[in-house]
């Protein structure tokens, strides 16, 4: 269980399950959702989608514990008051963490994005100091994004904002979009764009059974004859195959919601 000022593992149930299978650890970055910090919007996406109202981070440990949010709260601040500094402060997080993981004899995944969208493979440069042959030399190196700068990171995160489907990503950062039937045009906006790119789409079901029903039908609508598979087994989002419905199922919060985020 690795603890860091922005990212920790091993507090969320479906990277747990991942990580027992002993080739990865899973660390995670919880940001304050969509506003809620009061300086800005990490979840541009959100009322297009009408996720907030099931969002995960009211799911959980954060419904309980104020102190959870007002965490989450504070680290979304220093996001907006000071890129840069984040960024460092981010550097130096992910470089712990590959550390640890390496004491462990794991490798290390590191999804930014857990209650957030936040488009980190543009406008997000960061520096590392890269330790030379000579003992306490080290040299200053600039990368256009965090996934340049740890290549032997593993990152993946869910998305909802379609555009970044379309980009040339860097190798060892996988996305999947995040479908919502709340409005038509964005749903529309999703289909179009995974059926373009391939890119694999989550889709959160009302109940396990319908999400199950729904695995052994193989098609999730007349329009998309795609493979659905089970999205709650693992969070490991990157070794899904291409091109398939990842099927998730109603929890917390999103059992109730009614908005078109969670379908069935």
């Amino acid at each position: 269980m690795y603890r860091g000022s922005l990212i920790r593992s091993g507090g969320n149930a479906k990277t747990i399950k991942g990580d027992k299978a002993g080739e990865y650890e899973t660390a995670i970055m919880y940001l304050a959702p969509a506003a809620q910090s009061g300086m800005g919007n990490v979840c541009p996406m959100a009322g297009q989608a009408g996720c907030e109202m099931g969002c995960l981070s009211k799911a959980g440990r954060a419904a309980i514990f104020n102190s959870i949010v007002n965490a989450r709260i504070a680290k979304t601040r220093r996001y907006f008051s000071d890129r840069a500094a984040f960024m460092a402060e981010l550097v130096k997080d992910i470089e712990a963490f590959v550390r640890y993981c390496e004491r462990k004899g794991v490798k290390p995944a590191v999804r930014l994005n857990g209650t957030s969208d936040i488009q980190w493979e543009v406008a997000h440069p960061c520096v590392r100091y890269i330790k030379l042959k000579h003992p306490q030399q080290e040299r200053e190196a600039h990368f256009a994004s965090i996934f340049h700068a740890f290549p032997e990171v593993q990152f993946y995160d869910y998305t909802k904002i379609t555009k970044r489907a379309y980009r040339a990503l860097p190798a060892n950062y996988a996305l999947t979009l995040s479908y919502s039937e709340a409005n038509p045009a964005y749903a529309n906006a999703v289909t179009k764009t995974a059926s373009e790119t391939g890119m694999n789409v989550a889709i959160v079901f009302r109940t396990k059974a319908l999400r199950n029903a729904r695995m052994a039908s193989r098609d999730y609508t007349g329009g998309w004859s795609r493979e659905v598979i089970d999205g709650d087994e693992t969070d490991m989002r990157f070794s899904d195959p291409r091109g398939v419905i990842v099927g998730l199922y109603a929890k917390g919060p999103a059992k109730r919601d009614t908005s078109g985020f969670v379908v069935g």
